[in-house]
């Protein structure tokens, strides 16, 4: 492990924010790090298992806000430390808070680790390039520093959305490092329509209809093109959180059972209030409403043929889950499987948490 990671948060943690040209925002802005820190400390007061959570120093000193999660019952400990741990990468807007109905579960039988990406949550917001390949690239190879610092030989990757995007670019490059990908209602897989459209003007093909882009994907897009997605919510200053709460009101009532209250608003907000840094990332890898520069259908195929994938897409989800029998297709014979988890969106993990459990837990026992 870096020496410079510690066992508990560090107290300066609002240094993680860099002064810049929005320095004047906090005034204005109701958030902090400090009070992100505090949302964050009452969603994890939650887990059950052991937990530690600390900084990963990466040797740009970047640093990477990580926990990790051993089984508190296991009988014997050995056992557990030998088997593959579980790496889970959140997607755009996201943090490790978000995993809170899953955390626990996940870590009965092997190590857990959870990290905001680089740019997100409570770690480092450095500057990123608007080159989107070399945008991708910073992404992935400050996973691969941490994976490095932390002392991982392999792992099983899990992805959402964004972070399904990155997990497979991080997986064509380090082949040797991932035992199984998971991607779960991953961004970034298809082309633009009008590509798609353009193939198929001459053939009759059967649509298959999706739930509509909700509020809030539509309200990220139309600002999108002109600023930073979520320039809205730092814009909004003291109206932000009600913002979050009105655009994104599923949030609170996926985890109602929890709290009582509006601490994953207050998450949410707190995670996207802060001075934009990976959002500005995934600007760069982005297009118009989102759709990725650098479809990751286009690459897939340099996946190892060998290693096993497995995509999970949410029923009700907006996201397409043909991108993943397109992946089936292109990727042949190699070992790839979709599967559908009924009655969930988007946000997989938290609408069916206990299916989405207990798919993961299978696919990490086929591993070891």
């Amino acid at each position: 492990m870096d020496p410079t990671t510690t066992t508990a948060p560090m107290e300066n943690d609002c240094e993680t924010e860099p002064s810049s040209v929005w320095s004047w925002w906090p005034s204005w802005r109701p958030t902090s790090m400090s009070l992100l820190k505090t949302a964050e400390s009452k969603i994890l007061a939650c887990i059950q298992n052991d937990l530690w959570a600390r900084f990963v120093t990466l040797p740009n000193q970047d640093r990477i806000w990580t926990l990790s999660l051993t089984s508190k019952v296991v009988h014997k400990p050995a056992e557990q430390a030998h088997k593959t741990p579980l790496v889970m990468v959140h997607g755009f807007g996201g943090g490790v808070g978000l995993w809170i109905r899953n955390l626990d579960a996940l870590s009965r039988s092997r190590p857990v680790y959870a990290f905001d990406l680089l740019g997100f949550g409570r770690s480092s917001r450095p500057p990123f390039p608007s080159d989107a390949a070399k945008a991708e690239e910073q992404f992935v190879s400050s996973i691969e520093q941490w994976r490095q610092s932390v002392g991982l030989e392999n792992m099983i990757l899990l992805g959402h959305s964004l972070g399904g995007y990155l997990a497979t670019s991080y997986a064509i490059q380090y082949p040797s490092r991932v035992s199984h990908l998971i991607l779960v209602d991953p961004w970034g897989f298809p082309e633009r329509p009008e590509t798609q459209a353009k193939e198929g003007q001459s053939q009759s093909t059967e649509v298959v209809k999706r739930p509509p882009l909700p509020r809030w994907v539509k309200a990220i897009a139309a600002v999108v093109s002109l600023f930073n997605p979520l320039a809205v919510i730092r814009a909004a200053g003291p109206w932000g959180p009600g913002l979050v709460n009105r655009f994104r009101p599923d949030f609170k009532s996926k985890f109602e059972d929890l709290f009582d209250d509006d601490t994953m608003t207050q998450y949410i907000y707190h995670c996207n209030a802060q001075s934009p840094s990976g959002e500005v990332g995934f600007r760069a890898m982005s297009e118009s409403l989102g759709w990725a520069k650098r479809p990751m259908l286009q690459r897939v195929h340099q996946l190892q043929p060998s290693l096993p994938l497995t995509m999970l897409y949410g029923q009700w989800s907006w996201v397409d889950s043909s991108s993943g029998d397109r992946v089936v297709q292109i990727r042949s014979q190699a070992h790839t499987k979709v599967m559908l988890i009924n009655k969930a969106s988007h946000h997989v993990y938290a609408d069916q948490p206990e299916e989405f459990n207990r798919v993961v837990e299978h696919i990490c026992n086929s591993v070891n």
